[in-house]
């Protein structure tokens, strides 16, 4: 807030976790949900006094929408127990090896990314996932074209769980050989997003309460400290919300929500977000492609949009 009073920024960005975080833990039809927008919505009060003041533009945006899921898909489970994931072990823990694996998948709440080193088995590993319960589709090069992700990081099949399910990255099948980062929060090592870190081990969170607050006192003492404070498969049957595919009901899609009326439209896709908030900054490409400030209202060659007035301070508030 006094970023946007003392400095009057072109662009602030503003990240607020509470309809993220609860709703994956508890699920959007959770009480829970309703207790976290309440509590957004006393956090971003005084934030949107602060942007009246300054006169800037609001946008709230939502990149994506979670709903209720019940089902955690194991799909590297799966694939190694058809002998098409491989591991290496060290120290008695198992760590994927995607080297020599003819096929694994990276997991993002939904949707799975499944990659195969030989296109020969492509069909094969397809009709396998497709016969996973919790799998809706199987998307292969032409499904990949039609949703847009034919991107060329993209696996070489894309799963889409179905509306109950969501896909985790878990390869072992033993749970005395998982990775060490497993039971720790630690995004950058899993292959895959783990939502089961938004929990203390449901079987055992008395015991996960204790260690975590040996590690802060570790940490407090400048001493080093491991977070070992997370579930597996019973974090992993806790989860109650997640995102990814594609809604059926258009409640359950994302929002954009602008203070300024006048670039309203029925629906923005994802990829025009960026081309939208460059238009209400006043930064909107210039005939002959060249960007620059959009002239004033009254300013020969303007022409904003109805209702539009010329401010570029802009108070982004993105939740999700």
């Amino acid at each position: 807030m006094a970023i946007v009073a003392d400095h009057a920024p072109d662009l602030t960005l503003v990240y607020v976790p509470h309809l993220d975080y609860d709703l994956q833990r508890f699920g959007p039809s959770s009480p829970r949900a309703a207790a976290a927008a309440a509590e957004l919505d006393a956090v971003l009060g005084p934030l949107l006094d602060a942007a009246r003041a300054a006169d800037a533009t609001v946008v709230a945006l939502s990149e994506y929408s979670i709903t209720d899921v019940s089902r955690p898909v194991d799909v590297n489970r799966l694939l190694r127990a058809e002998g098409l994931l491989r591991v290496h072990t060290q120290d008695g823990m198992e760590y994927l090896d995607p080297w020599t694996s003819r096929a694994f998948a990276v997991a993002d709440h939904q949707v799975a990314h499944v990659y195969v080193r030989n296109p020969a088995d492509v069909p094969a590993v397809a009709k396998l996932c497709a016969g996973l319960p919790g799998v809706a589709e199987v998307l292969d090069a032409d499904g990949k074209a039609a949703h847009g992700l034919d991107h060329e990081r993209a696996g070489e099949l894309v799963l889409v769980a179905e509306p109950d399910a969501w896909f985790t990255y878990y390869y072992w099948l033993d749970d005395a050989r998982a990775p060490d980062f497993a039971r720790l929060v630690e995004i950058h090592r899993k292959p895959g997003y783990d939502p089961a870190e938004l929990f203390f081990d449901p079987a055992a969170p008395g015991a996960a309460k204790r260690g975590a607050a040996v590690a802060l006192a570790r940490k407090k003492l400048g001493m080093r400290y491991l977070m070992s404070v997370v579930g597996l498969d019973a974090g992993a049957r806790a989860v109650r919300g997640s995102h990814g595919r594609l809604p059926a009901d258009p409640a359950d899609a994302p929002v954009l929500l602008c203070s300024d009326p006048g670039p309203a439209r029925d629906a923005v896709a994802a990829t025009e977000v960026k081309a939208l908030l460059l238009e209400l900054a006043g930064l909107a490409p210039q005939p002959g492609g060249q960007p620059g400030a959009t002239p004033s209202a009254g300013q020969p060659g303007a022409t904003p949009p109805a209702g539009a007035t010329a401010r570029r301070a802009d108070a982004i508030v993105a939740t999700e």
